[in-house]
C-alpha cells in the first residue's frame, strides 16, 4: 500500500458538517468554538475547506459533555488544558469538578429558598378579588427589608 493511501486509511478526514453530525453539534458550533480557541483551527484543503480529523469529534464531544455538566467555556479551556498536563492533571481536574459541584449545591439550595417562597406566595393567594390584594404582586412590588 503506498503511504499516502495508508496515511488517508489511518487517519480520515472530515468534513466540518461530518464532524458537526458524529460530535451532535452544529456547524457554527464548531465555528464558534475555533474562534475561542477551544478547538484548534485545522488545516486546509486546497479548496479551502476545513479537514478535520477524528480528534476533532473526540474533543467537541468533550466539550459538549462538560457544558451539560453545567461547565463554563472558560471552565472547560480549563479542563482540557488539565487533561493534556500529565503532571497535575488529574488532581486539577478533580479539584475543577468539585467546585463545580459546590456552586451547584449553592444553586440547588438557592432554587429551593425560592422554591418555598413562591409556594407560600401560592398558598396565600385566595385567586380571585382585587388585584391589589394579590399577595404575589405585592410582594414582587415591594423591595426586600
Amino acid at each position: 500500500m503506498n503511504t499516502l493511501l495508508q496515511a488517508t486509511v489511518e487517519t480520515p478526514h472530515l468534513t466540518i458538517g461530518r464532524v458537526a453530525s458524529a460530535a451532535g453539534v452544529g456547524i457554527d458550533t464548531i465555528r464558534f468554538y475555533e474562534c475561542e480557541g477551544l478547538l484548534p483551527e485545522p488545516e486546509r484543503r486546497l479548496s479551502g475547506y476545513r479537514d478535520y480529523t477524528l480528534d476533532a469529534v473526540a474533543r467537541l464531544r468533550f466539550i459538549r459533555r462538560a457544558k451539560e455538566l453545567g461547565f463554563t467555556l472558560p471552565e472547560i479551556r480549563e479542563l482540557l488544558a488539565l487533561s493534556a498536563d500529565r503532571a497535575r492533571g488529574v488532581r486539577g481536574v478533580k479539584q475543577r469538578a468539585e467546585t463545580r459541584l459546590a456552586e451547584i449545591d449553592r444553586r440547588i439550595r438557592e432554587l429551593k429558598r425560592v422554591q418555598r417562597g413562591l409556594k407560600h406566595l401560592i398558598d396565600t393567594c385566595p385567586g380571585h378579588g382585587a388585584l391589589e390584594s394579590c399577595p404575589i404582586l405585592a410582594a414582587l412590588s415591594h423591595e426586600e427589608t
